[in-house]
């Protein structure tokens, strides 16, 4: 199997209407290309639009509407009034560090007695731990609050049950058939949701959580005598862990993130100040998010143990914060050092397999690091565009992660291929599975056959996907700020991209041996380009390219400049549908 250099460039929708973009943009005072832009990513009534483009908090809907916020209210306010001890289960990635820490400080400033358990990634594997629910019992918890995992948790909420712990489970991953019993569920994918905003992150989840208890608390007295708690004040930490799940930065989750990103931006959060400054970020977006924070927060789950995060964003003094920054930046350079070795590993059995008519990849091998197989997983599937599966095996017990391509949903693929799994779960996009060693030969059997009736060849031709093919001259500084503002860009919304063609190029040269850098000329419109990681392709720079692009602003000595981050180009004689 080859790497799959050829992308379609596709438009992203079917093409709106004349009149409708025009339209959208008199009401909204947009300019066209913008109004266009929105309406592929939904946006079709001004009413929308002005909440998109304003994202107010005040537009947040009634947290009420997930199921079972009364009952966890009523249970937790009954916790805090009576000095209850409570424990918060949280998982080992960023989404479960973060929402964890968001309950418990938000939960120790209404007065509640909490602690919290992570589990460790490798010891105690995925979800909610049966000696986790020992542990709270032994230290006199009498609730468990889960974060960001347990829907699946069945024997583990019967053992809370028979130790006599009520157990309030919170959670996005999607439903299986038999749920787990406690006393509540809150999780949007339930039959029973009427919130309508489904694809919440684990960490939004528990916000709402907390936002309906201080209303539950607020109408009955409960800070009279006490401050009430400001929960923006959190969102910093729900967009650290929305932006690292890669769920739809759409509705509910674009509010949410994008005032979150404020908070990130000032850095008033301690541990946050010090993870900015080991990562050297001077501006926070939701890209310095998604790989320049959230990566060194996950390198302690990867490799060591995801509670040093909770630790360190719950933190305040400088003197126990920069030493646990230090190490989480450690942690994640070995993490990218034997995710390299993996990655080197997982190419040579792609190649040394030979199987170039395969719909799916699913590797095994023993030694390789639980921690990292999920993100050589994605690396694989941006080299050859094929659902993947890495599993580690050890001891004949095989612990897997799984991420897909547009057009295949893993959670569904691995219940039609599940016969042979110990137990999986998961998203559309992602997902995490375990199985006997054994049944390994048959479950790659059983992959492949879900993917090749969900796939066709088509389908294995990676896309690109553009808003609009446009000339270069549309392009102002006026009109690429108003295009910022539909910030912040991520899963659901896109950075705005662009074709233009018969672009004539000037001067391209190579910048740290990877990156060409080079100008384009189009009906005497010049603009510069930056192509990253493209510079194989330099040779072919030909006089004439047509062009797919992200507009954007460069800075550079106080100046600003327009300045395209080209995705890809091809020689202006090729055709236009491939």
């Amino acid at each position: 199997m080859q790497p799959v250099n050829l992308r379609k460039w596709m438009l992203r929708g079917e093409q709106p209407e004349e009149n409708q973009i025009a339209q959208l943009a008199q009401k909204l005072a947009i300019q066209k290309v913008t109004a266009q832009v929105l309406l592929f990513r939904g946006i079709v009534t001004e009413e929308q639009g002005v909440e998109f483009l304003q994202a107010k908090l005040s537009a947040l809907p009634d947290p009420d509407l997930l199921p079972d916020m009364g009952i966890a209210c009523s249970r937790l306010e009954q916790a805090l009034v009576q000095g209850e001890k409570i424990a918060v289960h949280g998982d080992y990635d960023v989404d479960g560090i973060t929402g964890c820490t968001l309950l418990v400080e938000s939960l120790r400033a209404m007065g509640g007695e909490v602690e919290y358990h992570i589990p460790l990634r490798l010891k105690d594997g995925y979800g909610l731990s049966a000696d986790a629910i020992r542990q709270a019992k032994e230290s006199g918890c009498s609730l468990i609050i889960s974060v960001d995992c347990g829907v699946s948790a069945q024997v583990e909420a019967a053992l809370a049950a028979e130790l006599g712990l009520d157990l309030i489970i919170t959670d996005h991953h999607l439903p299986p058939a038999k749920l787990p019993a406690c006393l509540a569920l809150i999780n949007p994918h339930l039959p029973a949701n009427h919130f309508p905003w489904q694809e919440l992150s684990g960490v939004g989840v528990a916000f709402f959580l907390l936002v309906g208890l201080r209303r539950h608390l607020r109408t009955n007295g409960y800070f009279f005598k006490r401050d009430e708690l400001d929960l923006r004040q959190g969102l910093d930490l729900v967009a650290l862990g929305t932006i690292a799940d890669i769920v739809p930065l759409g509705g509910v989750n674009r509010i949410l993130v994008r005032s979150g990103l404020q908070l990130l931006e000032t850095g008033v959060r301690p541990g946050v100040a010090a993870l900015k400054r080991v990562a050297d970020v001077k501006q926070v977006s939701s890209g310095v998010v998604g790989f320049r924070l959230a990566p060194r927060l996950n390198a302690a789950g990867r490799l060591e143990d995801a509670a040093l995060g909770v630790k360190l964003l719950l933190g305040e003094d400088p003197q126990d914060i920069d030493p646990l920054a230090d190490l989480l930046d450690g942690f994640n350079r070995e993490r990218q050092k034997i995710e390299q070795q993996t990655l080197v590993e997982a190419i040579a059995l792609v190649e040394e397999q030979n199987r170039p008519d395969r719909y799916s990849i699913v590797l095994a091998r023993e030694n390789w690091h639980s921690g990292v197989i999920g993100i050589v997983a994605s690396r694989l599937v941006e080299r050859y565009h094929r659902p993947t599966i890495l599993i580690a095996l050890e001891g004949g017990q095989g612990k897997g992660s799984a991420r897909s391509i547009n057009g295949f949903h893993l959670y569904q693929a691995l219940q039609e291929s599940a016969m042979p799994l110990a137990g999986f779960g998961g998203h559309a996009m992602a997902a995490g599975l375990s199985i006997v060693e054994e049944n390994l030969e048959s479950f790659i059997i059983a992959f492949e056959q879900v993917a090749r009736s969900r796939l066709s060849a088509e389908d294995l031709l990676p896309a690109s996907f553009y808003d609009s093919e446009v000339v270069l001259s549309i392009f102002t500084l006026p009109l690429l700020k108003e295009l910022e503002n539909l910030n912040p860009y991520g899963a659901g919304n896109p950075q705005p991209a662009f074709v233009s063609r018969n672009c004539r190029v000037y001067a391209p040269r190579i910048l740290a041996d990877k990156h060409l850098k080079f100008d384009v000329e189009q009906d005497g419109f010049r603009v510069g380009c930056i192509a990253f990681g493209q510079a194989e392709y330099f040779e072919e720079l030909n006089s004439e390219i047509d062009l797919l692009y992200r507009p954007g602003i460069n800075q550079w000595r106080g100046k600003e400049s327009i300045q395209l981050q080209v995705v890809d180009f091809r020689a202006s004689d090729c055709s236009h549908d491939v």
